[in-house]
């Protein structure tokens, strides 16, 4: 077992690594077109957060947190998802306090104990976005549309957007003494979870993955049918904003989102090809998160991105993710005089920013040759006995083969 990683881990080789830091840097790079700023939380927070902030009726909180008690007694929680954690630090910061929008988006490890699936894990990676301190329906937009921008960046062609908003605490209550109603006759039926669901959060009822409870919430009362003024006037204007933009959506009645700070928008971005599994991107809107938490009044909203399961999908489309960061050059040597020139050179080399290798196994000149084409090295420095009286190298692209000698200043 001490060699073996714990279930729902996966380590990340150096041959994948090179995939994840091209997401990353990508992902940095839209976020910074849209002035957003990183923030980086602790991996653990106290498990009252997640309680207040995620809702104790989530099967996050129900059944999928890593909850200790650590030394001091202080009850202690691996953080399941971003957004309660970001919450938490702008409350604590104050950075409510500062000139608004506030926008933040992280890379941070996440843990949930659940059952395993392909490109689901009990530890697993997040892109995030969160913009507090705007009601702006724009604000939901761009938040959109920065998870738009990634996915068409990367080719993906079969996701398609689902939107739905799930109104405010005004309207919801409506909604969920229609929703009552309409389960009450088939509350026998409800799995035990739902019937827990009931009377806290009925709404939650609908995003049950349970077939049998699916087959029980068909032709349920609509939300959208029960939105306010208020709530009915954002979803519109939203939905124009994205027009704007030239994205397109489908309104999905059924998008409830599986956190309970959800207020007004949600979305999806879902693989066509993979409906049952295939959320690559899930977010909206959470204008009562921070005040749950203990916080002042202060609207968000934003979106999470799974990064083993974005990969997954890509690698269901074909699509080649850049891995590799070949070598500029590999030092071939001939003797000691040459090994101590190769050294001193690669020195040189590296603070000038180039990737440099020099053999450390004492291979012989061929079998040096052979590491060369092996680690993909774009051109091969061969230095002898000749190259370290002239004060020379002798230059090979190992691509066309063709070979030049340089001087020091040459190269």
């Amino acid at each position: 077992m001490l060699t073996q990683a714990p279930k729902g881990t996966s380590d990340i080789l150096p041959e994948s690594s090179g995939k994840w830091q091209y997401l990353e840097g990508l992902f940095r790079d839209i976020c910074r077109r849209y002035g957003m700023k990183e923030i980086r939380t602790p991996m653990f927070e106290h498990t009252e957060l997640f309680i207040r902030g995620v809702g104790d009726t989530t099967d996050v909180v129900e059944k999928q947190m890593y909850s200790f008690d650590d030394l001091a007694g202080r009850n202690i929680t691996l953080k399941p998802e971003g957004t309660s954690p970001v919450a938490r630090a702008l409350v604590e910061n104050g950075l409510y306090a500062q000139m608004q929008p506030t926008k933040l988006f992280y890379i941070t490890p996440c843990f949930r104990y659940e059952k395993m699936q392909k490109g689901r894990y009990r530890q697993f990676h997040q892109f995030g976005v969160e913009v507090f301190g705007t009601m702006s329906p724009l604000a939901d937009a761009e938040v959109v549309s920065i998870a738009a921008d990634m996915l068409e960046a990367l080719g993906m062609k079969e996701i398609e957007l689902r939107i739905n908003s799930i109104g405010c605490p005004t309207c919801r209550a409506k909604h969920r003494e229609a929703l009552k109603e309409f389960l009450a006759d088939k509350y026998d039926e409800l799995c035990e979870t739902c019937k827990g669901r009931f009377n806290k959060n009925p709404m939650r009822i609908l995003d049950c993955k349970s077939e049998k409870c699916q087959k029980l919430v068909e032709g349920a009362p609509l939300m959208l049918d029960y939105l306010c003024d208020d709530c009915k006037d954002h979803f519109e204007e939203f939905k124009s904003i994205l027009d704007d933009m030239g994205i397109e959506y489908i309104v999905d009645p059924g998008i409830v989102r599986g956190l309970d700070y959800y207020s007004k928008t949600a979305f999806e971005f879902i693989s066509v090809k993979q409906m049952a599994q295939g959320t690559v991107c899930g977010g909206g809107r959470y204008d009562h998160l921070v005040e749950d938490i203990g916080g002042p009044e202060v609207p968000g909203v934003g979106f999470g991105m799974g990064i083993e399961r974005l990969i997954l999908m890509l690698e269901q489309e074909g699509i080649e993710i850049p891995s590799e960061d070949p070598a500029d050059y590999a030092i071939i040597t001939m003797g000691d005089e040459a090994r101590s020139a190769g050294i001193s050179l690669a020195r040189k080399l590296r603070k000038d920013g180039y990737q440099v290798q020099v053999d450390m196994m004492n291979r012989n000149f061929k079998n040096q040759f052979k590491y060369a084409n092996k680690i993909k090295a774009k051109y091969a420095i061969i230095i002898g006995e000749d190259e370290v009286k002239n004060g020379t190298y002798n230059v090979k692209n190992m691509e066309t083969g063709e070979q030049k000698t340089l001087t020091q200043g040459e190269l």
